[in-house]
């Protein structure tokens, strides 16, 4: 099998930032669309976990082949990784804190280190969206490790990760029994499932296992990869697997994943439809890879997680108080995104890289 470069999953990111940005949006225009339609919106959260599983993806391929085997190796593996998230999740914040027309909400540790995306009270303070980035980092934490134990066997990592979230949740039943737990940290099991990397984890398991697939081209996968239409599948799946989930939903204001089939369909079912569709990406020449991977594209998946942290909260509210197109500001906010990825995020990471090698 041939390997295409990974430029379409790049541009790929900026198509699930775009999901994400639906999703929020979709109140906004609850009145002018058909029920089907907005049934179908109120599920777009999905964008989240196509994040969380490209992510599993990469970095699994990044550091599987050669894993992280000293402490000087996962020290400079954790600044990279911090290099990519903080600084600019840390410019944001700070003009949000600084800025005398909002409320100052303090747990300023809590936010700026990422330690309130596990507490169920705290978890939308600051940037709400950043929540993600807990879960994120978490996986970022434990990949060395992760990787160790796919490497051995992947009945052996899924394992531990049933382990790690029955521990999750054990804490925090314990820390509720202990003191009542004001905060909800880790707390109830609602929340450690959809808002933790302990719940999550079956999304970056899905990515890690396509990593393995493609490190391993041997005759036991060769079937997988000459299998044909991966893309198409991959883009039906994940759609329909969606408006399935919200079969489940009560009504236009919550999720079909309230309902315990359409929590399953999103934590078993949607992983395995994008693993199908990543695969497209990497090594199927369709009019999708191609799209995904035009300058244009790639471009705006580059810029995508400036526009996941301005696409809601702080910058948002901001802008819309200057000015609110029909669009919602959509292609207006990604401007913005790329001009801080630009000027902002890509030279900080760029410097600290340089710093780090020095």
């Amino acid at each position: 099998m041939q390997i295409i470069r990974f430029d379409a999953l790049t541009g790929f990111r900026a198509f699930a930032a775009s999901l994400v940005f639906v999703y929020h949006n979709r109140k906004y225009w609850r009145a002018h669309l058909h029920p089907e339609v907005l049934r179908f919106f109120n599920e777009m959260h999905i964008g989240v976990s196509l994040f969380f599983i490209l992510s599993g993806f990469l970095l699994a391929y990044t550091y599987g082949e050669k894993p992280l085997n000293s402490i000087s190796q996962y020290r400079k593996y954790i600044l990279t990784r911090f290099a990519r998230i903080f600084p600019l999740y840390w410019l944001i914040l700070t003009a949000f804190y600084l800025d005398p027309k909002f409320k100052d909400v303090g747990h300023y540790f809590h936010t700026y280190s990422l330690f309130h995306g596990f507490s169920n009270k705290l978890n939308l303070d600051g940037i709400a969206q950043a929540w993600s980035l807990s879960v994120e980092f978490t996986f970022y934490l434990l990949l060395p490790l992760l990787v160790v134990l796919e490497r051995k066997h992947i009945l052996v990592l899924v394992l531990f990760l049933v382990g790690l979230f029955l521990v999750t949740v054990g804490i925090g039943y314990g820390w509720t029994a202990w003191n009542g737990n004001p905060q909800q940290f880790l707390y109830p099991t609602k929340f450690v499932i959809g808002s933790t990397f302990a719940g999550k984890s079956s999304e970056f398991l899905g990515g890690m296992f396509l990593a393995r697939l493609l490190r391993n081209q041997n005759d036991q996968y060769t079937r997988f990869w000459d299998f044909k239409y991966k893309t198409l599948i991959g883009f039906i799946g994940v759609f329909s697997t969606a408006y399935a989930i919200g079969c489940f939903q009560p009504d236009i204001f919550h999720h079909g994943t309230d309902h315990p089939i359409g929590l399953l369909l999103h934590i078993l079912v949607l992983p395995l439809f994008v693993l199908f569709l990543l695969a497209g990406l990497i090594n199927e020449a369709t009019y999708i890879q191609r799209v995904f991977s035009t300058k244009l594209m790639v471009l705006l998946g580059k810029a995508s997680f400036a526009f996941y942290l301005i696409h809601i909260s702080y910058v948002n509210i901001r802008l819309r108080w200057i000015w609110i197109g029909p669009d919602r500001n959509f292609i207006l906010l990604w401007l913005i995104s790329i001009a801080l990825f630009l000027l902002f995020e890509n030279p900080i990471y760029i410097w600290i890289r340089k710093k780090m090698n020095s």
